[in-house]
C-alpha cells in the first residue's frame, strides 16, 4: 500500500537550507498563504479587526499573530499564518469574512524563501529593481527576479522574505544562489 509524503516547492521532503558567504537562503514550508479580495462595496475592516487579521495600506507588511498579512492591489491582501494550525486557512479566512470577500488558497502556488544576511541590499541589487536599501521594515512590494513576478517583503536591513512561483522555485533558488556568489 502506498503512501503519499508531502514534497518542499524544491522536490524534496526537508525544507532547503543554503548558505552563500554571509547570506542564508532558507525554504519556509511552515507558512499557510491565502489572498483576500474585497468584494465590491465590502468593508473588510472591520471582519479583519474582529479576527485579528492585519490588512495594511499600499506597499506595507503588517506581522500578527496568527495571521501577518501584506497589501498586493487595492482591496486585495496576502495573508499567511503557520501551516501547522492554519494548514486550511482560506476556510479559517472564509469564516471570518463571510460573503464580504473573495478567499483565494495560495499556499501551493507559491515557494517561499527567507534570506539573512548582515545587509541584503548589495545582493538585491543584483536581483532587482527595488532600492532595497532606501525601503523601510515593513515594505513589501512585487518585482521580477530572473523574468519571474515575486513578492518581496523587506522585515529588516538583513531579513526579507520572498514568495516566487512555485513551479520555478529551482530557478528562483539559483538565481538567489548565483547573486550571493557575485555579491560576496
Amino acid at each position: 500500500m502506498a503512501s503519499l509524503q508531502a514534497m518542499t516547492a524544491l522536490g524534496a521532503r526537508e525544507a532547503a537550507m543554503v548558505t552563500v558567504g554571509s547570506v542564508t537562503i532558507a525554504e519556509r514550508v511552515d507558512v499557510a498563504l491565502a489572498s483576500v479580495a474585497a468584494r465590491r462595496g465590502h468593508d473588510l475592516q472591520p471582519a479583519a479587526n474582529a479576527a485579528g487579521v492585519p490588512l495594511p495600506g499600499p506597499a506595507r507588511y503588517q506581522s500578527g499573530t496568527p495571521y501577518s498579512g501584506f497589501w498586493v492591489a487595492p482591496d486585495m491582501w496576502f495573508v499567511e499564518a503557520p501551516f501547522a494550525t492554519h494548514e486550511l486557512i482560506a476556510d479559517h479566512l472564509k469564516a471570518a469574512f463571510g460573503a464580504a470577500a473573495s478567499i483565494t488558497e495560495q499556499t501551493d502556488a507559491w515557494v517561499v524563501f527567507d534570506l539573512a544576511a548582515p545587509d541584503l541590499a548589495p545582493l538585491m541589487e543584483r536581483l532587482c529593481n527595488v532600492d532595497f536599501a532606501g525601503v523601510s521594515d515593513g515594505h513589501a512590494t512585487r518585482t521580477v527576479i530572473e523574468h519571474l513576478g515575486c513578492y518581496l517583503v523587506r522585515q529588516s536591513r538583513g531579513n526579507l522574505r520572498l514568495y516566487g512561483p512555485r513551479s520555478s522555485a529551482q530557478s528562483l533558488l539559483h538565481a538567489l544562489e548565483a547573486a550571493a556568489l557575485s555579491a560576496c
